[in-house]
């Protein structure tokens, strides 16, 4: 197993998981909601005319981000992609569907749900960890052979 040092980026990653555990808190704090952006998304689906705003700015931002990150520091990631669009289309609709199914997604139970030490939080991470795990040996090593 050869280790790809360039990609071995421990400071920007414990900056990033620090600055989105600020971001979840606050957003507890100051608006009395868990920080799930599969229920923030879903909510767009089905609006509330009072809830729109908050969730549309929400999803602007996390959407603009990475550009604006682009833009003004020079922060251009390499996206190499391995799968066709039929595979990715079929993947991320299998996540929204197990988001749906599990009533949350890794924001949701994975940060804000472990952080309040929520029973069904841990279990919903621990499953969709797991079958992560699972699907990513199985494709790799079973059917990519």
């Amino acid at each position: 197993m050869q280790i790809d040092w360039l990609s071995f980026t421990p400071i920007p990653s414990l900056l990033g998981g620090m600055i989105l555990g600020l971001a979840a808190a606050l957003y507890v704090f100051l608006h009395g909601r868990i920080l799930g952006i599969s229920g923030i998304v879903a909510g767009l689906l089905h609006p509330k005319m009072t809830e729109s705003a908050w969730r549309l700015s929400l999803v602007l931002g996390l959407i603009s981000a990475p550009f604006l990150a682009a833009l003004f520091f020079g922060m251009i990631p390499i996206v190499e992609i391995d799968s066709s669009w039929l595979a990715i289309v079929i993947a991320g609709l299998l996540v929204g569907f197990g988001a749906q199914y599990g009533s949350g997604c890794t924001s949701g139970h994975g940060i804000c749900g472990l952080s309040r030490l929520s029973p069904r939080s841990l279990v919903a991470t621990l499953a969709f960890m797991s079958a992560g795990f699972v699907m990513a040996f199985m494709i790799r090593h079973l059917i990519a052979g």
